[in-house]
């Protein structure tokens, strides 16, 4: 199908792009940042923009790692989250969470804040930035605005972003000694999460042969656990029955199963998601697993057991 008929509008910097939101203030504007959200929903889906501003804006993509946080700008394409040093070894979630976005091609084009402004319910980067404790990084004609990526997301395509608003990138505060993982049950039609769950997991301690395998509690201590799923409801969401479940005690496989078997207290079964493909109830029955799996190389990585890059 062919979209709907549209204005173009091509910005070649952050002040530029505001121009043109302001400008078009009274109509319906979208943002092109990477297209592979918001073109399949203008062919397929029936969205008809005003205006299209397409953003050309080197200035965003580019990765800067500090001391104890790594800016990434909002046109920052998933291959290069993947491929880049600075990101694999300061916040690796994010690095691992975007390999396992679409394929080759959309890895390419695609953008991290593209990626989070559509807020797709089963898209991958959503979960690593609730898991990591990122924060968003807006622009508007009066100056920046920061948001906890925990009042982000509001719904399907619902964002705590405003209208004139720009997302120009995404804070992301590096990690103690511990580990992360990114598990995920593919769609087998879209390529998003059925369900997947990423994990942060921050330890005291943390000595050799305390991975999941160990049953005695080994020297690992859990002092801070993120947990986030995708694709069980209609947004991103963190887990705290899990993290509750995790704290203060070992990482070792009966905590990893107590903490599994939390997986679903915090959702109402009527808020999942189901389609022809899975059930609300199969959701919450992946979610059980995909939190098993995730816990699980989290610890080994922790122990040291699993490469982290």
């Amino acid at each position: 199908m062919f979209p709907a008929e549209f204005d173009y509008e091509r910005a070649a910097s952050v002040s530029e792009a505001l121009d043109l939101l302001e400008k078009h203030a009274g109509a319906d504007v979208e943002i092109l940042a990477g297209g592979h959200s918001l073109v399949p929903a203008m062919k397929t889906e029936g969205r008809e923009p005003d205006v299209v501003v397409d953003l050309d804006v080197p200035a965003l993509e580019a990765v800067n790692a500090l001391d104890d946080r790594t800016v990434v700008g909002a046109l920052t394409t998933y291959a290069t989250l993947v491929d880049s040093g600075a990101v694999r070894s300061t916040v690796p979630l994010v690095a691992e969470a975007a390999s396992e976005v679409g394929d080759t091609q959309i890895r390419n084009r695609g953008t991290i804040g593209g990626n989070l402004a559509a807020a797709h319910p089963g898209a991958d980067l959503p979960a690593a930035a609730l898991a990591s404790d990122a924060v968003v990084l807006l622009r508007n004609r009066d100056g920046k605005r920061e948001v906890p990526i925990t009042d982000f997301f509001r719904g399907d395509g619902e964002t705590a972003v405003e209208r004139g608003e720009l997302l120009t990138g995404v804070r992301v505060p590096h990690t103690d000694e511990g580990g992360f993982a990114y598990a995920k049950k593919t769609h087998p039609a879209t390529g998003y999460a059925m369900v997947g769950v990423a994990a942060v997991v921050e330890t005291d301690g943390g000595a050799e042969g305390g991975g999941a395998g160990d049953d005695t509690g080994g020297e690992t201590t859990v002092s801070s656990a993120r947990v986030a799923a995708t694709g069980a409801v209609d947004r991103a969401i963190r887990l705290p029955s899990v993290e509750d479940a995790l704290a203060d005690g070992p990482l070792d496989s009966a905590a990893i199963d107590a903490a599994a078997s939390e997986a679903t207290a915090d959702i109402d079964p009527e808020r999942r998601r189901s389609d022809p493909y899975a059930s609300g109830e199969f959701r919450g029955e992946l979610l059980e697993t995909y939190v098993a799996r995730a816990l699980e190389t989290t610890a080994d990585r922790a122990a040291g057991d699993t490469p982290t890059a």
